[in-house]
């Protein structure tokens, strides 16, 4: 009885560390894109592009701090963060390559970002979206986080956009169709806060791979809020037009921005929530 006891106290001890040590050995695996906001308008990690640029007209430059956007080094969940203080037109971006790992043949993503901000204080009027992904053409595909614009409180989304066609068939406008006619997970009371920073995470799966059924799901603070399922998600991007966007029309801080290459699963989503020192745990 005495070794069964032992045996039954180690695996509840043991086992679960390992567990945890590989889950941290997969993720840091896994990563291809990592921005703390300690380091400025670039990336800490990348398998790509590291330093982040606007676009100001036709031009596209380097970012730099501005009334519209700038580097808050002490306000950070870890450090530093990014902080839009009003809404405006800057939106810092990264190019694909190497870091979203878009695939016209299956792609699989995911990513983690920390936001802190009272949606329905901090907003101004119309859409936000803190992080999209875009492409060559909005008809060809469109995947972004948003709250929306008229609704008290603010609804939070996760929607991807497949061609035009495959979700709206009808040319309705976004805002008046109806919730299922969205391939979308929307949040009613989501647990953003001026005072706390919320874990907010998305995921890519089997995008673009006919023999796969597509799919895309969304944590808050650790826990899913919904998948986006039983929908065409086929995407027709220019890959070398793919850009990771942030702060449209938003208003508040943003930080610890990373990039996976495949669709993580619930227990990892939860693991990389509790890391103590955020996604810096993962990579030199």
């Amino acid at each position: 009885m005495k070794t069964n006891a032992l045996a039954i106290f180690l695996s509840a001890v043991v086992i679960p560390g390992v567990v945890m040590a590989q889950t941290h050995e997969d993720l840091a695996k896994a990563l291809t894109f990592h921005a703390s906001f300690d380091q400025g308008f670039a990336a800490d990690f990348s398998l790509g592009e590291k330093a982040f640029s606007v676009r100001q007209g036709k031009e596209v430059v380097a970012a730099t701090p501005g009334e519209e956007v700038r580097i808050d080094p002490m306000a950070g969940r870890y450090g530093g963060a990014l902080h839009f203080p009003k809404k405006g037109s800057i939106r810092p971006q990264i190019k694909d390559a190497g870091v979203l790992g878009y695939s016209d043949k299956d792609w699989n993503a995911t990513v983690s970002v920390w936001l802190r901000l009272d949606p329905d204080k901090d907003l101004e009027p119309g859409y936000c979206d803190p992080v999209q992904i875009v492409g060559d053409d909005s008809k060809k595909g469109f995947i972004f986080l948003e709250w929306s614009k008229d609704e008290s409180p603010r609804l939070f989304r996760y929607a991807i956009r497949p061609l035009f066609h495959l979700w709206n068939p009808d040319n309705l406008d976004w805002a008046v169709m109806a919730d299922e006619k969205r391939p979308m997970v929307q949040v009613a009371r989501a647990p953003f806060s001026r005072e706390k920073w919320t874990h907010a995470v998305f995921t890519l799966k089997n995008i673009n791979n006919k023999a796969a059924k597509p799919s895309g799901s969304l944590w808050l603070n650790g826990e899913l809020q919904g998948s986006i399922e039983n929908w065409d998600l086929t995407l027709d991007w220019d890959p070398a037009s793919v850009l990771l966007v942030l702060g449209a029309s938003y208003v508040g801080h943003l930080d610890d921005l990373a990039v996976f290459n495949r669709a993580l699963t619930d227990a990892e989503v939860k693991h990389l929530y509790g890391l103590k020192e955020g996604v810096s745990e993962l990579h030199p």
